[in-house]
């Protein structure tokens, strides 16, 4: 996914006629391998070094496979119903985890920012990391610095990466690509090298360039990057824009879209997940819900963000039709004894006894920060601070002894 911090054409090309020192910035893009399975592997050490699938939520398509499972030739996304009888028998199959993933990936994220002032978490395995000016700190050079970033989160947190090392973001996406594939999973571009990288790399290799794009670029004789950033800066502009601009320069190694650290809310947050088995139990539906809520919930929190949006979805079996019902509420929260009071009063407005349902899901939007929060006239001071220290206390105690230690209840399953 492309999605540089937009500039416009004036600044892209002046950057380019400044002719920028490009010693001056230096970014690494650390990228966890196969992350899924890696956090499999670590919390069940007796994975490693086997043929690994990570299933999608509702258990139908691989979306991560260890070394091992790529040698048996399993793809990428492939359904469980295609896989053949040896890729099943010489395979483990996990269902996907992904608050698990986000706790670890949390960890992973924690160790780079001991290492460096400035890290732009570019998504869940995924980081940008400011190098500049850490030779001086640490006295070592740069692939040194990679090197031990490297060894860092394998000791902290048991978890391998590949490091890519360049003087933009494309070019240390693309290193960290090359760095999958060589020992040691550190790939450096240089200033002297990066012509030579540009002419072994597809377009298609390029961060950014979709199928769409990349026919365009075909259909125009552009099959390298090294074609690409031989094109002006007109023809560029001409035929993609200035997603074209940025490309370019880029790849020539300029710092168009530096390192970025600061936070960016979430315009939502979704918790859904399949049903174990397909069913219409009520009280079943509303425990899972209350178990979304409660994650939707402490995320909240951890980002300083309430909701006012609060909205329930329900999936059924047979024609994966989706039952939705949103309301927004006067005042914001973040405390799950107060969303679920709504939420279950949405359910019963789509949820119908005669339907067989395969999943359901909580949606919180509409989002404001608690960091200088201003206080409703009309609101409860004292039951807000109630419920401000009984969800710190909860949080509290599950960051010391896990996750769902304590659990909000409303219903049994029967």
């Amino acid at each position: 996914m492309y999605n540089y911090p937009m500039k416009t054409k004036l600044e892209i090309l002046k950057i380019a006629s400044d002719n920028i020192d490009v010693n001056k910035s230096v970014i690494a893009l650390v990228d966890c391998d196969s992350f899924f399975v890696s956090c499999e592997q670590k919390v069940n050490p007796e994975l490693k070094g086997k043929a690994v699938c990570v299933l999608s939520g509702h258990g139908e398509c691989v979306i991560s496979r260890s070394r091992e499972a790529k040698k048996l030739g399993i793809p990428m996304g492939i359904p469980t119903f295609k896989m053949t009888k040896d890729m099943k028998e010489k395979s483990i199959l996990i269902k996907a985890s992904h608050g698990l993933y986000g706790e670890i990936s949390e960890e992973v994220m924690s160790v780079l920012k001991n290492i460096s002032p400035k890290v732009e978490e570019y998504s869940i395995d995924e980081a940008f990391v400011e190098l500049t000016g850490l030779e001086r700190l640490y006295k070592r050079n740069y692939f040194e610095i990679a090197r031990m970033i490297r060894q860092e989160i394998l000791e902290k947190v048991d978890i391998p990466v590949s490091i890519g090392v360049s003087t933009s973001k494309s070019l240390a996406k693309l290193a960290s690509d090359k760095a999958k594939n060589i020992e040691g999973g550190i790939f450096v571009v240089g200033t002297a090298k990066i012509e030579t990288v540009l002419k072994n790399t597809s377009i298609d290799e390029i961060w950014g360039i979709g199928r769409n794009l990349s026919k365009l670029l075909r259909r125009n004789g552009v099959l390298t990057a090294y074609e690409l950033v031989q094109k002006s800066d007109a023809w560029l502009d001409k035929q993609i824009g200035i997603r074209g601009l940025e490309m370019k320069h880029e790849l020539l190694g300029e710092t168009v879209s530096p390192v970025d650290d600061t936070f960016k809310p979430p315009k939502s947050i979704q918790k859904t997940s399949a049903f174990g088995i397909f069913t219409s139990d009520e009280n079943f539906i509303k425990n899972q819900l209350n178990y979304h809520i409660h994650s939707a919930c402490k995320k909240l929190r951890k980002l300083n963000l309430k909701c006012s949006g609060i909205a329930v979805m329900l999936r059924t079996k047979v024609e994966f039709r989706v039952y939705y019902e949103k309301v927004t509420i006067p005042h914001s929260t973040c405390y799950e004894w107060e969303i679920s009071d709504i939420a279950f009063k949405l359910f019963d407005k789509i949820y119908n006894p005669n339907i067989i349902y395969r999943s359901s899901g909580i949606i919180l939007d509409d989002f404001t920060s608690t960091d200088g929060e201003q206080m409703f006239l009309f609101a409860d001071n004292e039951k807000n601070e109630k419920s401000e220290r009984l969800a710190n206390c909860i949080d509290k105690l599950e960051s010391k002894f896990g996750k769902n230690i304590i659990q909000t209840g409303f219903t049994k399953d029967k």
